[in-house]
């Protein structure tokens, strides 16, 4: 059944209201923000609680913390506060602890439309730890509880389980980044338009393996690229040189080739180096990969199949990678998906993490139909599992 949303709050002027956001952005070495496109994907849930007058309290963590307070330093959230007052085009004040009398007084200062980012939440053991204490300091800052945080509702940290379970008496709904994400992907496993493509790539097969039979239960074709083609192709008893592979996976590996049959295409061509290097000496082979070689990205005839897959689906979803796409040789597979998802009449939905990473990077994420926040969150739903952090969100009747 639908959450509730924002939309279905009856007021929220003068109201706290505390927003559980994903703002775990990517760092440079020097701790400025790489990408904020995560910042971005959540500014129409605070600039609709700002019109609305609510006092937003927005919370979130930010990388993984050590408690070393000097090694820590890079993941202060004033770097991201700035940011949101960037995008927001107004003030944003930033509170220099999690819980505490210095953050009671700081909301307690809150006019209608302010804003306050609190400090990253893992620095406090509590957050992690799930701990009920720590859940009951956060719940008696607000008086509304707003989850938009996709990203991260497949964990049990406090901020996204104890925190709405303190909330009981009080409304508690979805932000409209996590509305959209649900409302895509329930689409996407309950009235697919069809032929329903899948594609996936990545390192390994291990990290997958409830998406995989998820998919292989709904897919009418699998496209399959990166690392794992690897295990796949030994699996089959093939050679992969010196390519990447999961041995101890092989027997999986066999299990999900026999329930895919012909629905799982492996490629039929690769971009092989003699050093997994960006500087290697590179080239390519169809079938099998010669000793001493290994397989870094699908090749030109494997891309094209894949393409004329695309371009004939209802719906196409896509997590992972083709190949190393960080590295400029190895990035023609991954690139050759994006642009024939981008150029697909069809309903394309993108994975987190990498491949969404990969879609910016190439320039192409305004034209895919949606680009998933969620990494692991995605994977889990779209196999199936409960998401903890939706358990306690009020339910549209």
């Amino acid at each position: 059944m639908p959450k509730k949303t924002v939309y279905d709050l009856p007021t929220v002027h003068g109201q706290r209201v505390l927003v559980r956001v994903d703002f775990n952005v990517p760092l440079t070495p020097t701790g400025a923000i790489a990408n904020d496109r995560r910042i971005r994907k959540t500014l129409p849930t605070i600039q609709y609680l700002v019109e609305k007058g609510a006092c937003s309290i927005v919370m979130s963590h930010l990388g993984r913390p050590t408690g070393d307070p000097q090694a820590d330093a890079i993941y202060r959230m004033d770097r991201v506060a700035h940011r949101l007052e960037e995008l927001l085009g107004r003030p944003v004040r930033k509170a220099d602890e999690v819980v505490g009398p210095a953050v009671e007084r700081a909301v307690a200062a809150l006019a209608p439309g302010d804003v306050l980012v609190l400090e990253n939440l893992r620095f406090h053991p509590g957050e992690k730890a799930g701990d009920a204490a720590f859940a009951r300091s956060l719940a008696n800052l607000g008086t509304i509880y707003v989850n938009d945080a996709f990203g991260t509702c497949h964990n049990t940290d406090a901020s996204m389980v104890a925190v709405p379970r303190a909330m009981q008496d009080r409304p508690r709904v979805a932000g409209l980044l996590l509305a959209r994400e649900l409302e895509v992907l329930t689409h996407l496993l309950e009235n697919p338009q069809r032929p329903l493509v899948g594609i996936v790539g990545g390192a390994k097969v291990s990290d997958k393996i409830a998406f995989l039979r998820s998919l292989l239960g709904r897919v009418d074709r699998l496209l399959v690229g990166g690392a794992m083609t690897y295990t796949f192709m030994k699996a089959q008893g093939r050679s992969i040189g010196s390519s990447r592979c999961e041995n101890e996976r092989l027997d999986l590996a066999r299990e999900l080739l026999a329930q895919a049959g012909d629905r799982l295409l492996l490629p039929e061509d690769h971009v092989v180096a003699d050093r997994p290097s960006a500087d290697a000496h590179t080239r390519v082979v169809a079938g099998e990969i010669p000793e001493g070689w290994y397989g870094m990205d699908i090749g030109p005839q494997t891309r094209e199949r894949y393409a004329a897959w695309i371009r004939r689906a209802g719906t196409v979803v896509w997590n992972g990678p083709m190949g190393k796409f960080e590295d400029a040789p190895f990035a023609q597979g991954t690139r050759a998906v994006a642009h024939a998802l981008a150029d697909s009449q069809a309903v394309t939905i993108v994975g987190g993490g990498e491949t969404a990473e990969a879609v910016e990077s190439f320039g192409l994420d305004s034209r895919i139909a949606h680009v998933s926040t969620g990494g692991g969150a995605f994977l889990e739903f779209l196999s199936g599992s409960r998401l903890p952090g939706l358990e306690y969100l009020e339910e549209r009747t």
